[in-house]
């Protein structure tokens, strides 16, 4: 929701958006290796209701050919400055040229942030996650200074507004012959399979209006357990109505889809995924009243992208990087103490 914060007000300077993502080669020779393949970052990026058209395989540094080649009158980025592996500003050309302009950054949100909040899943969390050494002390690491609270307590230094909410929603009433679709989730770390799945149910009416209902945190922290959700209800909203197939977001949904809500929202259509439902509190089935009436689907996505398998990949990816980064040190002290010892025979 922050890069989606960040292109929506880079659309707001301009007519068209074009974003350019960049491939996985790219990321990992510059920031490390990327959690989403570059084809989940195109279709993610894609599915970003501010963005007009994607531009992949996006080169690391911004030139002025590049934007000449897409006809851009000038580029845009955060406030933050980013270097190549070699420490210069990746847009000092454009900059030069007077074809940059800067967005605010979203105050208390970032990537390095969420990845903490996921990295302090410990085993009794995360069960299929072997409890070797390695991964003890790195979550010891990460559970240690201003970050290291439990995740789905809503811990987090970002703080919404109302402003923020009405900047996102898409403030368009159903209209008559609108197909009102609701669909209901935590909708947590927003990710392909989210996407895949919206785009699937939008397809299913010519004219659709789709309603995304999130639960609260803990009431997703009931179903799914763990240290579930990582992100909070506020993070949650903001990411769900940056998507383009989204309409409207309820905030805090009951569990249950009751004949109130339904006929509140004159809902005509309810879908739900390929996941496991869990029952509600009193055993009972949460889609029961949508079902009496005849207007439950369950919807493939086709894709089998969860939340826990995000959250696998970047403890991978961490324990990757801590054990590259182990052999280099190790490899760099060697020869430190190989010249300490040819300068030691020398005298």
């Amino acid at each position: 929701y922050g890069h989606s914060n960040q292109l929506r007000q880079a659309r707001a300077m301009g007519d068209y958006l074009i974003v350019g993502v960049h491939t996985d080669e790219e990321i990992a020779k510059h920031k490390g290796p990327p959690v989403f393949t570059q084809e989940e970052r195109y279709k993610m990026v894609q599915a970003i209701k501010w963005v007009d058209e994607i531009a992949p395989g996006a080169p690391y540094v911004t030139t002025l050919e590049t934007l000449d080649k897409y006809n851009c009158d000038f580029c845009v980025h955060g406030d933050d400055i980013t270097l190549t592996i070699d420490g210069k500003d990746t847009y000092e050309e454009v900059k030069t040229a007077g074809r940059y302009r800067e967005c605010k950054r979203t105050q208390g949100v970032s990537t390095t942030d969420l990845v903490g909040r996921m990295l302090l899943m410990t085993k009794a969390h995360h069960s299929n996650i072997d409890e070797d050494l390695d991964y003890r002390k790195h979550t010891d690491n990460f559970g240690k200074g201003p970050k290291g609270h439990s995740p789905w307590t809503g811990v987090s230094q970002f703080l919404q507004t109302s402003q923020k909410i009405i900047q996102f929603a898409s403030g368009k009433e159903p209209q008559p012959g609108d197909t009102i679709i609701y669909v209901a989730g935590a909708f947590d770390l927003f990710h392909i399979g989210h996407v895949d799945f919206l785009e699937k149910v939008h397809q299913l009416a010519e004219k659709p209006y789709i309603i995304a209902g999130l639960h609260f945190d803990q009431e997703v922290n009931r179903y799914k357990g763990k240290n579930y959700p990582i992100m909070n209800i506020h993070e949650r909203t903001l990411s769900v109505l940056a998507c383009r197939y989204v309409s409207e977001v309820v905030i805090g949904a009951p569990y249950a889809v009751t004949a109130d809500l339904l006929d509140h929202f004159r809902v005509t259509r309810v879908c739900h995924g390929m996941t496991e439902v869990v029952p509600d509190k009193d055993g009972s089935d949460p889609y029961e009243e949508p079902k009496r009436r005849g207007i439950f689907q369950l919807v493939d996505s086709g894709s089998n992208l969860t939340t826990d398998l995000i959250v696998q990949r970047i403890i991978k990816n961490r324990l990757e990087f801590e054990a590259r980064n182990q052999k280099k040190e190790a490899k760099e002290l060697a020869v430190l103490e190989a010249m300490k010892r040819l300068e030691e025979e020398k005298h």
